[in-house]
């Protein structure tokens, strides 16, 4: 698996770097401002990116920008961004275009190595990782009347676990549940959702996304 890595901190990128080569994936590209990922996205065309929030020249958005404008060049492009601090625009500028293959994590979740390198591949695999205290950002008023809305309590519970990228498995126990239970859960989840039947692994994505917009409209 090909990553290209933004980060301006170099013991960090070069931690990362390591790390993630540990782990047999291959670090085809760090760099640390936003200029240079952008020619690393459009040069290397890696199976997932790892981007800093904020890089340089500005400090702001930078690495956001720069991984959101590699998506619209090549859809679908898988991005895990890292971060300091929950902000809820970045995350929904994340989601926007509705499709797989995003992540936003947290900089302290890096530290678990085995998370971490897990989340890369979920992502890169088209899946969804985001951090509890994102889902909880995003979350805090889910409007009234929208398909969400059609979820009980434990729906709603499957569901975020569901958005934190964890298998049925690790949400029963999680949960204390049976896989079956979970699994009938997530039947109902898909049903409420109104998503159509299709492989189980792309209505996972379509309802977590749907979950974290807070409205549905397939």
């Amino acid at each position: 698996m090909r990553v290209v890595l933004a980060e301006d901190l170099y013991l960090l990128r070069d931690g990362l770097s390591r790390l993630l080569a540990a782990h047999g994936l291959e670090v085809v590209a760090a760099v640390e401002s936003g200029p240079e990922l952008e020619r690393a996205l459009a040069d290397q065309r890696p199976d997932v990116a790892v981007v800093d929030v904020r890089l340089p020249p500005t400090f702001t958005d930078e690495g956001l920008r720069a991984a959101l404008e590699a998506r619209r060049r090549v859809p679908g492009l898988p991005v895990l961004v890292l971060s300091q601090y929950v902000q809820q625009l970045y995350a929904r500028e994340l989601l926007a275009d509705g499709t797989g293959g995003v992540g936003y994590l947290l900089k302290d979740r890096v530290f678990n190595a085995e998370q971490f390198v897990e989340a890369v591949r979920r992502v890169a695999a088209g899946g969804t990782a985001m951090d509890p205290e994102v889902i909880s950002k995003l979350l805090a008023g889910t409007a009234a009347g929208t398909p969400l809305s059609r979820l009980n309590p434990r729906e709603l519970d499957v569901l975020a676990l569901m958005a934190e990228g964890h298998s049925n498995t690790v949400i029963a126990q999680r949960l204390c549940l049976s896989e079956g239970s979970v699994s009938k859960y997530t039947t109902g989840i898909f049903a409420k959702l109104d998503l159509a039947p299709s492989n189980d692994t792309n209505r996972r994505v379509l309802a977590v996304l749907a979950y974290l917009n807070g409205t549905t409209d397939r």
